[in-house]
């Protein structure tokens, strides 16, 4: 893979900053072809983003006859990571796999497994996935984190903002952080149920530019391609329309439990978050530079960027539940950028949870914005005031420097 498959055209942002992008306003009312196919919109390029997600299923991954990892194949694509990764560019995986390793591993029957024995396959497959995405990256120097999450992770905000913590201090010590379902705790009634609609999640949660499914078939086709010879490939969706969603198939391999109908379905979660997504074939070898070089995909694009969709999510959708009032030096820290420290504080009220939205109001109890709150309410009254270098002595344990992060901060007229 040469140095032109990936061409360093943007200054790496700090966290949660994306790199602005050109849009042309979509046609309302638009019929579909013309919506889809006649591209009223650019095509994005790979090069344009600044932090990238990339899904790995269960079928690319592991060699289902042999029971074990394609490692040519894995090979390339760890080369199109680090070519990514040595660009300065953010690059998170989420990787499937697991079962499929264990399952061949404990010599377990082919077919549906039962919950214990799903269970049984993720404890031991989930050490071999490790293993071999750390050996896989460590080649080129890098460094892999492994991140179990459970769908609570993303949906309870208190765990969200550890999950979200986590993968952000990796991004930043500059290592690839490998996120998977912990599917030894997970049941039916507590999971995602396929990696496609987490790693939707996991990409709005870091505030990734894109996410890239790596797929069995290159993209969305108007008919099913395997039984329709005139088919055609959907090279841009810029809506996701009810015609877009009679458009998806079923899932068409054993070992994975998406199909594009779930592609679809994680094409909405991420393109509400603020994430373009692309589905692209995962069965050639460096499928990423494939995607830099033009290659057949399919591109679903969002009409905001990441960090409008969670400001938006935080001020506009999550009840406050307390009040954190601030002085006048706070104010101006905040209004330059700052996060707000526990200095700043002059009054906590409320009865809130870490993760829990708070107003954050001035001197003179104007509200200045919204947040969310590193620290229980009793915790919070406890520092208030007081230099982030003591909370260890005051609480006991090592916080949050921040009482309220940057990035999980929206002032008013934002």
């Amino acid at each position: 893979m040469g140095p032109e498959k990936f061409r360093h055209c943007v200054r790496p942002p700090r966290m949660g900053q994306v790199p602005r992008r050109r849009r042309t306003p979509a046609l309302p009312g638009a019929p579909l072809r013309a919506q889809t196919i006649s591209m009223s919109r650019k095509i994005p390029s790979l090069q344009d983003f600044r932090r990238v997600v990339v899904k790995v299923g269960s079928s690319l991954l592991v060699d289902a006859a042999a029971g074990r990892v394609k490692e040519a194949w894995l090979a390339s694509l760890a080369a199109d990571i680090a070519k990514l990764h040595g660009e300065k560019r953010d690059v998170l995986v989420v990787s499937s796999g697991a079962i499929a390793l264990g399952r061949a591993m404990l010599k377990l029957p082919k077919g549906p497994l039962r919950l214990e024995d799903s269970q049984a396959a993720a404890a031991v497959g989930q050490i071999a996935l490790a293993r071999t995405w750390s050996e896989a990256l460590g080649r080129h120097g890098i460094g892999a984190g492994q991140v179990l999450v459970t769908l609570g992770d993303t949906e309870e905000r208190r765990r969200y903002l550890n999950a979200r913590n986590t993968i952000a201090r990796l991004l930043a010590l500059r290592a690839v952080p490998v996120i998977n379902e912990n599917d030894t705790v997970a049941t039916n009634e507590i999971r995602y149920g396929d990696n496609d609609r987490l790693a939707a999640r996991v990409a709005t949660m870091a505030s990734a530019d894109v996410l890239v499914l790596l797929s069995d078939v290159d993209g969305l086709y108007d008919a099913p391609p395997d039984r329709k010879a005139d088919a055609r490939l959907i090279p841009l969706v810029e809506r996701i329309t009810p015609q877009i969603e009679a458009m998806a198939g079923d899932a068409a391999s054993e070992l994975s439990r998406g199909g594009m109908v779930t592609k679809i379905e994680a094409a909405k979660i991420a393109t509400t978050g603020g994430t373009h997504l692309v589905i692209a074939s995962g069965r050639i070898d460096n499928p990423l530079a494939a995607i830099a070089g033009g290659g057949r995909c399919t591109w679903f694009l969002t009409p905001a960027n990441p960090v409008t969709s969670r400001k938006k999510w935080i001020a506009g959708s999550l009840e406050p539940r307390g009040t954190l009032t601030i002085d006048a030096g706070a104010v101006a820290a905040l209004r330059r950028g700052k996060s707000l420290l526990p200095a700043g504080v002059i009054r906590v009220d409320g009865q809130f949870s870490r993760g829990d939205a708070v107003v954050i109001r001035g001197p003179d109890t104007a509200e200045i914005g919204r947040g969310l709150v590193a620290y229980d309410a009793e915790d919070a009254a406890r520092i208030k005031g007081r230099s982030s270098a003591d909370i260890l002595g005051i609480l006991g344990f090592d916080g949050r420097v921040e009482m309220v992060h940057r990035d999980d901060l929206v002032l008013g007229g934002e």
